[in-house]
């Protein structure tokens, strides 16, 4: 279907809302701008698109004049990831950037400490923050770990493959999500909070230019929260053939097989090791697009119900209520809002 069909659920745009709130800062300013209201935010099963999140990101930078958040024992002014971004692009490989990086905000910021260490063949990124407590529901050490893997991994073409994410706090409730955001085991109540890779990546030379990081920090944050989510292999081969069809009525466990050149039941055998499940899988895309469609386009909502491979569009309305709690018309009125 060749657009972006990751979601981010409503639990950390609640987050960010909390931070806003403890920031004293307009609430009613944040949601418009997001095209979110206080009725979605109280919707646990919600779930948004990286536009609306971005949005609202951006909105708590600019009204706070805090790139942390109110997160960090010291306030990051906005413009200062922009100013860090702009040395590190004329590094010469992987292993300057992170150097760069660290050297860069250790100096400017006392809120975190950040270090690359080499041990044997695996680099190990490491962030502490000076007053954790203050990051209470653990949002700004998942978003700079987010951000030290997924901007380095821009600035270099390619994913930087990782090993595994640690964290030193409790797992939080919204676990699940982790998968998403990070493509390795995620560890926590650990002693740091760090990155681990292969340290033969450091090698890997910089693909992006000034004129390229200008495009992107014009788009920031809404390029980090849009990167393909990352799944294991067959779940992954099975979203890719959801996402190809043009008739998601048609799409079937059994076409997914015959293209994977394996049988249906093995295919459900594979799946099940996965933990996945086709219909499951095929919901999560149709829900995704449909965000996506009622958010972000004008067409009407049966044309998106017969794309999507609903048999009318009652049908549709149904399973999008099941799936996010609100109706479609009333999803679409509050995205419009923002515009």
């Amino acid at each position: 279907m060749g657009i972006e069909r990751y979601s981010i659920s409503i639990h950390f745009a609640r987050m960010l809302m909390n931070a806003g709130h403890r920031l004293q800062l307009d609430e009613a300013v944040l949601l418009k701008e997001a095209g979110l209201n206080q009725r979605m935010l109280e919707n646990a099963h919600l779930r948004i698109t990286p536009d609306q999140f971005s949005r609202l990101m951006r909105a708590v930078w600019r009204l706070a004049d805090d790139e942390f958040l109110g997160m960090g024992s010291q306030r990051c002014p906005q413009g200062v990831f922009a100013i860090m971004a702009k040395q590190v692009i004329h590094s010469h490989n992987l292993h300057s950037v992170y150097y760069k990086l660290s050297h860069f905000y250790n100096v400017i910021n006392d809120s975190l400490h950040l270090s690359l260490d080499i041990v044997g063949d695996e680099a190990f990124f490491s962030m502490a923050l000076k007053d954790p407590a203050k990051d209470q529901d653990y949002l700004l050490r998942g978003f700079l770990l987010l951000l030290w893997h997924r901007f380095p991994s821009w600035l270099i073409g390619q994913r930087i493959p990782l090993k595994q994410v640690a964290f030193d706090h409790p797992a939080p409730k919204h676990l699940t999500e982790y998968r998403l955001m990070f493509p390795c085991p995620a560890k926590f109540d650990q002693a740091v909070t760090c990155l681990v890779f292969d340290a033969a990546i450091l090698t890997a030379p910089l693909v992006q230019t000034p004129e390229t990081l200008g495009h992107h920090l014009k788009r920031a944050p809404f390029d980090w929260f849009t990167r393909p989510a990352y799944y294991p292999v067959y779940t992954r081969r099975v979203l890719d053939h959801l996402e190809r069809s043009e008739d998601l009525a048609e799409t079937t466990i059994q076409s997914a097989a015959l293209e994977l050149h394996l049988t249906e039941r093995t295919l459900r055998r594979k799946l099940a090791a996965e933990g996945s499940q086709f219909q499951r899988l095929k919901d999560g895309v149709r829900r995704d697009m449909a965000i996506h469609y009622l958010s972000q386009t004008s067409m009407s909502i049966s044309l998106i119900s017969q794309m999507l491979g609903f048999s009318e569009p009652s049908a549709f309305t149904r399973a999008f209520r099941q799936w996010t709690g609100e109706l479609p018309k009333n999803y679409r009125d509050v995205a419009r809002q923002k515009k």
